[in-house]
């Protein structure tokens, strides 16, 4: 069997792992997380989540292992899940451990088998369009253009997580940036999923429109600094 079937089964393998987990997890919570608006509601979703000990944490790292292997799945419902359970700080360091791990596994993957396996898994057209810019191969300017993209909410991170083995990046620096230029939106979605575990729905959103805002901010006074368009050059070629 060759590289590419065998990928082809991995991926659907990931894939049917993924619906499998989703529906566990929604038949596991859904009877507690339907009272939350109750302190007793509360108090019986905590335990829910104690109780499932390290299964519950595997189970979650199983999805955000699919969700950036198969980029398609969106991150943030796995954060807020992850808020819901082990609360904001907890939350953020859950994700970002599991996505440090899972960065370097691809990063390695990539380096190693090279630009048929990022386009596997990656529109071939976006990878040539990435690869081959400029910008993108400028050893100067690669570190603080990944940063900006991981900073902006919104941006495909999954997908500039297999690019990047393409790139003139350092290993340990890309991993690194692809790690903690997620907290703000991992923060912003930790904060939700805390405050929605405590009845809070109201509050999870406006905090985490709050730290969205903050993160909109900081670029925005980048950009307008910026008198290369440098940031507004990558915003470009990633789309």
């Amino acid at each position: 069997m060759n590289r590419k079937n065998i990928l082809k089964i991995f991926k659907l393998i990931l894939m049917i792992a993924v619906i499998i987990i989703c529906i566990g997890i929604i038949i596991y919570l859904l009877p507690v997380m339907k009272n939350l608006s109750t302190t007793e509601g509360q108090e019986a979703f905590k335990n829910q989540v104690a109780s499932s000990g390290l299964v519950g944490m595997l189970s979650l790292f199983g999805l955000q292992l699919a969700q950036i292997f198969l980029i398609i799945i969106p991150g943030e419902p796995i954060e807020i899940l992850a808020g819901m359970c082990y609360g904001a700080f907890l939350g953020t360091i859950f994700i970002l451990i599991s996505a440090f791990i899972i960065s370097t596994i691809i990063f390695l993957l990539v380096r190693k088998f090279g630009r048929k396996f990022v386009c596997e898994f990656c529109d071939e057209a976006r990878v040539s369009k990435i690869e081959n810019s400029k910008l993108f191969q400028n050893p100067k300017k690669i570190e603080m253009i990944m940063l900006i993209l991981f900073l902006i909410p919104g941006t495909p991170k999954d997908l500039l997580v297999y690019i990047a083995g393409l790139l003139p990046i350092k290993p340990l620096r890309f991993i690194l940036i692809s790690t903690f230029g997620r907290i703000p939106s991992v923060i912003s979605s930790t904060l939700a999923g805390a405050n929605i575990a405590v009845g809070d729905w109201k509050m999870g959103v406006v905090l985490y429109g709050i730290v969205i805002l903050i993160a909109i901010i900081v670029i925005f006074l980048y950009q307008k600094f910026d008198k290369e368009g440098t940031a507004q050059e990558a915003l470009k070629t990633i789309k």
